[in-house]
C-alpha cells in the first residue's frame, strides 16, 4: 500500500514537472490569494500590537484629562462643532490643589514644543527634540522608566530646581561614550543638569519617544511663555478597584473648576487607557473583515483556476489514463493521482504566498516603525485554506479521471 502511495505520489510530480510553465501560473494564483490574507492580518497584527503597547503602557488604573475627547464626533446638518476652551494652567493647579481622592497621584504636565535644539559644549542636535514640563508624578503616570540616574521629585518641582531628564535617542546624540549624569545641556540659553536617562521607548507612526526632555514645570513655563498653552491632567490610582470611583470624583472637581452646572455637558475629555485599547479593538475588528473577505475573492478566483487546469490536464492525459487502467490501475489509484497533484500544487502556492505576505507584513512594520511579529495564526490559516482550496479544485477533476472508460481512452488521440 505504502508503495503504491509512493508511486503516485512520485507520478504526481513528474507531472507536474513536464507542465511546468501552468504549474508556475496556477501556483502564483494561489500565492497571490494567500499573500493577500497573510499580508494583511500580519500588518494588522503589527499595528494593533504597536498601539496597545504604547496605551498599556500607561495602566490600566489611569486616566487623563485633556482639551477633546479622543475621536471626536463628526457633526452634520447645521450643527457646529463645539469648540472646548484650553486646560489652563489655573485649571490644573486648582485640580491639584482640591483633587484629594485617596491613593491617587496627579500628574501635570504640557509639551513647549516639538522642535527644540539641545546643546551640549560643541555638540548640538536638529531642531527636532521634543520639551515636556511636568510634575514629579509625570513619569511615573506617563508609564516611563528611569534606566540610568534619577526621576524628578517633589523638591526639584517645588524649587523649581535646572535638572532634566532626557530620553535615550537624546542621550546617544549628545553623550555617545560618556556618562550623560551631572553633564550641563542647554535649552533656548537656559541651562538644566541631567539627572536621569528614561528607558528607550521606541517610536510610533514616526513620532520619536525618545527624543524628549522633561523639566519643572514651572523652570518650563519660564522658557515657553506662549499665552494658549494647553496643559494635560493625568491622574493614576494605586489600586484598580478604586478607579471608577476616583475618576467620577476627579470629574465633579474638574467641572466645578471650569464653573460648569449641572445641566451643562462637559467642556473638556477624559480617556482611560483601557478605552482607547477598546477603540482600536473595534477598529481593527473591521480591518480584519474587510481582509478576509478580500482574501475570500481573492482565493476563489484562485479555487476556480487551479480545477481548470486540473480538468484540462485530465483531459490532454485521456490516453495516459486509459493505458494506466488497462494494466490494472483501480479507480481509487486514479483518483489519488490526481487528486495528490492538486494538493501539492496547492501546498506550493500556500507556502509562496505565506513567505510573500510576511514579507509584506514586515516591510509595513518597518516603514510605519510597528511592533511586528510572526503572524503565527495568520498563516495556520493559510495552510489550511490552501490544503481547502486544494481539495476543493482537486475533487471533482480526480473523479472524472478515474471513471474515464479505458477502451475509450485508449482510442483517444
Amino acid at each position: 500500500m505504502f508503495s503504491l502511495v509512493r508511486e503516485n505520489i512520485k507520478i504526481a510530480f513528474d507531472s507536474i514537472k513536464s507542465q511546468l510553465l501552468r504549474t508556475i501560473l496556477t501556483v502564483l494564483i494561489i500565492a497571490i490569494g494567500i499573500m493577500a490574507l497573510v499580508g494583511i492580518l500580519s500588518g494588522l497584527t503589527a499595528l494593533e500590537n504597536t498601539i496597545s503597547s504604547d496605551f498599556s503602557s500607561m495602566g490600566a488604573n489611569t486616566f487623563n484629562f485633556q482639551r477633546y475627547e479622543f475621536t471626536a464626533q463628526r457633526q452634520s446638518g447645521r450643527d457646529r462643532q463645539k469648540v472646548n476652551p484650553i486646560i489652563t494652567y489655573r485649571n490644573v493647579k486648582d485640580f491639584e490643589d482640591n483633587y484629594d481622592f485617596p491613593f491617587t497621584k496627579v500628574a501635570v504636565s504640557f509639551t513647549g514644543t516639538f522642535a527644540a535644539e539641545v546643546k551640549y559644549e560643541n555638540q548640538k542636535t536638529d531642531p527636532e527634540v521634543s520639551v515636556i514640563g511636568a510634575n514629579e508624578n509625570f513619569i511615573e503616570n506617563s508609564g516611563l522608566e528611569i534606566e540610568n540616574g534619577r526621576s524628578m521629585n517633589f523638591f526639584d518641582i517645588e524649587n523649581s530646581s535646572s535638572v532634566c531628564v532626557i530620553g535615550s535617542d537624546l542621550q546617544k546624540a549628545l553623550f555617545p561614550e560618556e556618562n550623560p549624569l551631572d553633564k550641563t545641556i542647554s535649552i533656548r540659553g537656559s541651562k538644566f543638569k541631567v539627572i536621569g536617562v528614561l528607558k528607550e521607548k521606541g517610536s510610533t507612526f514616526g513620532n520619536n519617544q525618545d527624543l524628549r526632555v522633561i523639566m519643572p514645570i514651572q523652570k518650563a513655563r519660564s522658557i515657553f511663555t506662549n499665552p494658549n498653552i494647553n496643559y494635560t491632567l493625568s491622574v493614576k490610582t494605586d489600586k484598580k478597584d478604586m478607579l471608577e470611583g476616583a475618576q467620577d470624583d476627579a470629574i465633579l472637581t474638574f467641572r466645578n473648576i471650569r464653573g460648569l452646572n449641572p445641566i451643562e455637558e462637559n467642556n473638556f475629555g477624559i480617556e482611560r487607557s483601557d478605552d482607547l485599547l477598546n477603540r482600536v479593538a473595534e477598529t481593527t475588528s473591521y480591518l480584519y473583515i474587510a481582509a478576509w473577505v478580500i482574501s475570500i475573492v481573492t482565493i476563489f478566483g484562485s479555487t476556480i483556476a487551479l480545477m481548470n487546469i486540473m480538468l484540462v490536464s485530465v483531459s490532454e492525459r485521456t490516453r495516459e489514463i486509459g493505458v494506466r487502467k488497462a494494466l490494472g490501475a483501480k479507480q481509487g489509484t486514479i483518483r489519488f493521482q490526481f487528486f495528490m497533484e492538486t494538493v501539492i500544487i496547492g501546498q506550493l502556492g500556500g507556502i509562496l504566498g505565506i513567505i510573500l505576505g510576511i514579507a509584506i507584513g514586515w516591510g509595513i512594520s518597518k516603514g510605519f516603525d510597528l511592533e511586528f511579529s510572526t503572524p503565527w495564526l495568520a498563516m495556520i490559516w493559510a495552510t489550511s485554506i490552501a490544503f481547502i482550496v486544494a481539495v476543493v479544485s482537486g475533487v471533482y477533476p480526480a473523479t472524472k479521471a478515474s471513471r474515464l472508460d479505458p477502451v475509450e481512452s485508449l482510442r483517444y488521440e
